[in-house]
């Protein structure tokens, strides 16, 4: 899930209920089985399958099930058609959602989808309603815990070609264009610095920030759009209260 603040949907993740996590793990073996049969089982080569790996890692996916969607995805076991959708629209307080979409049955997600926004006070609405307001961004996160020398941090990831760098009480905020996610990665590991988060991801040009019933509205319909299986990754531009 990713809003404006990475490390907030980090933390909501670790605190998520058995349904979520168990959605979670699904999500990210199927990623995972997809990335090897489109692009083979090597990360080097195969950036979807590093980023599925670098997010299962994250996540504490146990390695036995990593394994399993690796061979999945190179046998044939799974004779599962996967189409990549992405669905665009409002939530409550007119908050914009990006919803990445893996499924084998179009019309069936489509349903479930414009139900769970009808439900909790969103709208769909077409491809490209709210998708200028989003850029493709890569996205870092470092625990103060782990790495706390604001300064050494700033020049390393700089150094390495990240935009932007930001700090708040416990994490610092590593924004850089997606083509230099490898170089900021590779950066941080060769001075042993620990990410609580890495990955490429739709990052808002400005946010809108939820009260009240809206904030309950949006936490709800976020978690139901998390346990939906066929729900990959949600963008928004909300901050909740």
């Amino acid at each position: 899930m990713s809003g404006h603040s990475k490390w907030a949907n980090i933390k909501r993740k670790k605190g998520a209920n058995d349904a979520i996590r168990g959605a979670l793990t699904t999500k990210i073996g199927r990623e995972i089985t997809i990335a090897v049969k489109m692009g083979g089982s090597d990360p080097t080569g195969n950036m979807r399958l590093k980023l599925a790996l670098t997010k299962a890692k994250a996540n504490n996916i146990p390695k036995d099930n990593i394994n399993r969607a690796i061979q999945k995805g190179l046998g044939a076991a799974d004779g599962a058609n996967y189409e990549e959708i992405t669905y665009e629209g409002y939530g409550p307080g007119g908050a914009a959602l990006m919803i990445d979409i893996l499924t084998d049955n179009r019309n069936r997600t489509a349903a479930d989808i414009r139900h769970i926004f009808s439900k909790y006070g969103g709208n769909l609405g077409e491809t490209g309603c709210v998708g200028w307001m989003f850029k493709q961004k890569a996205v870092f996160v470092v625990e103060k815990e782990i790495f706390d020398d604001e300064d050494a941090l700033m020049e390393i990831v700089m150094d390495a070609g990240a935009e932007d760098f930001n700090a708040d009480d416990e994490v610092f905020e590593i924004t850089a264009a997606p083509e230099d996610f490898d170089a900021i990665e590779n950066a941080l590991a060769e001075k042993g610095i620990e990410t609580a988060s890495a990955e490429i991801t739709q990052v808002p040009d400005t946010t809108v920030q939820l009260s009240g019933k809206d904030s309950e509205s949006m936490q709800k319909l976020l978690d139901a759009l998390d346990e939906n299986d066929d729900v990959q990754n949600v963008y928004g531009n909300y901050e909740l209260e």
